[in-house]
């Protein structure tokens, strides 16, 4: 494109590593879950599932890389970073745990054997994720006054909220619990974007990174000791290499439509996860505006929401979404070269069934440091790019994120005490004791009420918080006034907690007492407003906003 920046540049190597884990690990997670709990054939996975994927992380990539080029040729800059895309990782285990499982179950309880049944969820899994894209489509036309509406710090602070939790806090625990092979792969990172330190030969920090993890994990393999790859492991991922074309499966999509088990979820969790997906693309958005890229909503909505349906239409039941991470990947140094590669490198493993391979030859461990970074860059943004004075309401929208966290910590916990003990019934046996988890001192009926729909909680109290800072409590009881009709119909809050984690109770006023708070917050807001109308006191004076920005340690 005339006048834009170099369609490659060596950050692009970077970015790509980054991004490229990032996919990859969705990629593992698809065909371990596709086949673990749904009782999908790795064939049918590999051959149909995956390389559906694959086809819409190359659309998406191709067209946020043009779109950067197209914004440097406008503005002139030549440090323009497109918006990373790629599988949704929130919609992957929503779907899987709260629509194919359930199906799946239902289905063999009606007759249907395992392989049947498998099918059954997988072709409502399908309509599933082309919902989701018609949903982000179709909000993308009033995304961007949404947008405008609603405080920087509202936005960002959700971020990071799921960059500590689903993040951050995920890959630590993985990092120090192979220490051998992770460990150095992390000081790699933090030297080279820390500290900002040039790496020998001219070789991005990413790759160090990955080359040194797995090189640590070939040598514990030489020396007997126990390591996240194997020989063996090889051996076994060949026999899956091979010619697999994406091929449209229209057929199975109006199958998962017509099934009477598609409108007990429609409603329930395919609406829910469609609007979430289409907030957290715009909270995206507005990070890679924050990072100095500003992006047009309407269109990167609507080709997000065209990947998810293009997903479903060549066989994958898992949508995709523009990633958290914009900062971090600009912090790399990246461009648009490394939207291009991923797509055409993921199309490629796809293809050639190439994913159990690559996972057997380079571990997870090896990589992940630099996934681990993107999440601390995310927090530490909602930090650095709002007013300082904001501080408190960034902290405040942190909490549900975390809240939602705990409850997938909480319900693996259980899952797994249930494998150990031979018993798959544990789980919903002790959740029906809850009386039981008050005794230990957990509350885990307001720790799921604050995870439930805890990305629309953490915007609404987030944007009240920033609005009362700056005095303006109308504002701030007309976001009350959004917690009390989005907690009426149960889209936050209402709901409980299953065997697969937390299930919504969407219905009209099956979350009235939350409702009934907001409107009490609301009126109290409208009161504050009189008072100070009428004893005109004067507002204190605010912290300049080019004051230095609060750390996010603090």
């Amino acid at each position: 494109m005339r006048g834009a920046q170099p369609f490659f540049v060596s950050g692009d190597v970077d970015g790509f590593f980054g991004l490229a884990i990032d996919n990859l690990i969705q990629f593992i997670l698809v065909l371990a879950l596709s086949s673990a709990v749904l009782g999908m054939s790795v064939d049918h996975i590999l051959g149909t599932v995956i390389p559906g994927a694959a086809v819409s992380v190359l659309v998406g990539n191709l067209f946020y890389a043009w779109q950067a080029q197209k914004l440097s040729a406008q503005t002139g800059r030549k440090d323009v970073t497109a918006l990373p895309y790629g599988i949704n990782t929130v919609s992957l285990f929503a779907y899987v745990f709260l629509v194919m499982l359930p199906v799946k179950l239902a289905a063999i309880e009606a007759g249907a054997s395992e392989s049947e049944a498998a099918k059954i969820a997988w072709q409502v899994g399908l309509a599933s994720c082309m919902v989701s894209g018609v949903i982000e489509m179709l909000g993308s036309l009033v995304a961007e006054p949404i947008r405008k509406a609603t405080p920087r710090a509202a936005l960002l602070s959700t971020l990071a909220g799921i960059a500590i939790s689903f993040i951050a806090i995920d890959f630590a625990i993985r990092t120090f619990e192979a220490p051998l092979v992770a460990i150095l792969p992390l000081a790699v990172i933090l030297a080279t974007y820390f500290a900002r330190t040039k790496m020998p030969f001219r070789l991005p920090g990413g790759l160090w990174a990955v080359g040194l993890g797995t090189a640590s994990a070939w040598i514990l393999v030489a020396l007997g000791e126990p390591s996240p790859v194997s020989t063996s492991g090889i051996g076994a991922a060949l026999g899956t290499v091979g010619f697999h074309p994406p091929i449209p499966v229209i057929g199975d999509v109006i199958a998962g439509f017509s099934h009477p088990l598609f409108m007990q979820f429609l409603v329930p969790v395919m609406v829910p996860m469609g609007l979430f997906n289409v907030l957290g693309s715009l909270q995206n958005i507005e990070s890679a505006d924050a990072a100095g890229d500003s992006y047009p909503t309407m269109p990167s909505l609507a080709v997000n929401g065209g990947g998810s349906i293009v997903a479903a239409a060549f066989g994958s039941c898992y949508p995709t979404t523009i990633y958290i991470g914009h900062p971090g990947w600009k912090g790399l140094g990246a461009r648009s070269g490394y939207s291009t590669l991923n797509g055409i490198f993921f199309t490629v493993v796809a293809i050639g069934g190439l994913t159990k391979l690559i996972n057997a030859v380079i571990p997870m461990e090896a990589g992940m440091a630099i996934v681990l970074w993107i999440g601390i860059v995310i927090t530490a943004q909602a930090y650095q790019a709002t007013p300082r004075s904001h501080a408190p309401a960034v902290a405040i929208g942190l909490f549900p994120a975390i809240s939602a966290w705990g409850v997938l910590i909480l319900t693996m916990t259980l899952g797994a005490a249930g494998i150990a003990i031979k018993s798959s019934g544990l789980a919903a046996t002790v959740l029906g004791h809850p009386e039981a988890f008050a005794l230990a001192g957990l509350h885990l009926d307001g720790l799921v009420a604050l995870s439930q729909g805890f990305m629309l909680t953490c915007v609404v109290w987030a944007a009240a918080s920033a609005v009362l800072i700056e005095r303006q409590f109308l504002r701030a009881a007309a976001w009350m006034g959004v917690g009390l009709t989005l907690s009426f119909f149960g889209f936050i809050h209402a709901g409980h907690l299953g065997p697969s984690g937390g299930e919504f109770d969407i219905g009209l006023g099956t979350g009235w007492r939350w409702s009934v708070g907001y409107g009490l917050a609301a009126l109290f807001f409208v009161g504050m407003h009189a008072w100070v109308q009428r004893s005109s006191q004067v507002a204190p004076p605010e912290m300049e906003d080019d004051e230095p920005p609060i750390e996010a340690t603090h």
